[in-house]
């Protein structure tokens, strides 16, 4: 079981974590901000470990940390203590109204808080050691939502602390994040993301590749490395460089079926692994950003050649196909098209027609024109 102390690359958020609790005055609701797969969640856990540890340690410094050994330690490691409570919303599944069960679930709805956070956080802890609240993905919760969670955010019962988690906090409402303690959490330093991406198995230079595209984030780049995406962009980059002016109907239709063939895995994956129901729609948004963020690093990599300006290369396996994209546009039409690849992005969000999106999208790419979808 992880320790604060055990926390690797995020020394900021930590420190600060480490401030509160040397002044004893810890807060009872946090925002734990930042990259996705950097050690959000992680971080949360060991700070969990150290609020409901039953004999907390104290080192030479001050520094207080969860002994592992004591009853409420052995049960958090067995993801089994009654006083901990990860919320999610695929938890509207185990919800009692049967209609709320029925529901694919895109957001985080206020059915899931009510019944799953608010409810039990005004019941007594089990172990008499407060209680924890993790809210994953918490950049879906709701409008409703976060309006039903105000009051417990600002007065929580005693004992009890709330750990929101998200990407960008300035999707949450300002109500939401004036409650909470902001922590900010930064991309891991990229060699230590391709090492551990060599450990497992993936090669050298796929690991630089995946560790540059995701900026820095172990758990995204563990995640992409493992769909076997590595292939496809190799092939998607290299259509790029051979777009003719006019585009290409059949490279659009290839980056749909890429796209939809690697949303159907994650729901398989998400079902196997979680035995949750990840709806296919917002499967498809996923995989969707995942393929523009590819082909939108392409076309920075290509107006950094067209610029000469100095920054790393996310495609260095690709350079010539890099290459070939430079120079064939001016660096204000490459400028263009990352501007444009970036609405496509909120217009797969808004529910346009994939089908439509990326024939837009091939369009832009091949002539850096400007289309209204």
């Amino acid at each position: 079981m992880l320790n604060l102390n055990d926390i690797i690359g995020q020394d900021e958020a930590v420190g600060r974590l480490r401030t509160n609790f040397s002044a004893g005055r810890v807060p009872h609701a946090f925002l734990f901000a930042g990259p996705e797969g950097v050690g959000r969640r992680t971080t949360a856990a060991a700070l969990a470990a150290e609020l409901l540890c039953e004999s907390p340690r104290t080192d030479l410094t001050g520094q207080t940390s969860a002994c592992g050994t004591c009853e409420s330690c052995r049960m958090l490691r067995a993801d089994a203590h009654p006083d901990f409570q990860l919320v999610y919303k695929e938890l509207a599944r185990f919800h009692d109204d049967a209609a709320v069960r029925g529901r694919v679930m895109q957001d985080l709805g206020i059915d899931v808080i009510r019944s799953f956070l608010i409810a039990p956080a005004g019941r007594s802890s089990t172990r008499g050691r407060g209680k924890v609240f993790v809210v994953l993905e918490s950049d879906l919760l709701s409008i409703a939502a976060q309006n039903a969670l105000l009051k417990t955010l600002e007065e929580p019962p005693a004992g009890v602390t709330i750990i929101l988690i998200c990407r960008r906090p300035e999707q949450l409402l300002p109500t939401t994040r004036s409650r909470c303690s902001l922590v900010r959490f930064g991309p891991l330093p990229r060699d230590f993301v391709t090492g551990k991406l060599a450990e497992e198995g993936v090669a050298s230079g796929e690991a630089e590749f995946w560790a540059s595209l995701t900026d820095g984030s172990l758990g995204r780049a563990l995640k992409l490395a493992r769909a076997g995406l590595y292939e496809i962009k190799r092939e998607v980059v290299d259509g790029l460089s051979r777009l003719p002016a006019g585009g290409d109907a059949k490279f659009a239709e290839t980056l749909a079926k890429h796209t939809d063939a690697l949303a159907e895995a994650e729901v398989k994956l998400v079902k196997k692994e979680e035995d949750a129901n990840l709806s296919k729609a917002l499967a498809v948004r996923r995989a969707s950003g995942a393929m523009l963020e590819i082909l939108a690093a392409v076309y920075r990599d290509a107006l950094s050649c067209a610029t000469g300006a100095e920054q790393a290369v996310v495609h260095a396996d690709q350079m010539q196909a890099v290459q070939a994209i430079a120079g064939r546009f001016e660096p204000v039409e490459l400028a263009e098209i990352l501007e444009q690849l970036s609405r496509y992005e909120r217009l797969l969000w808004r529910n346009v027609n994939p089908k439509i999106v990326w024939d837009n999208v091939v369009i832009t790419c091949a002539s850096a024109t400007t289309l209204n979808v």
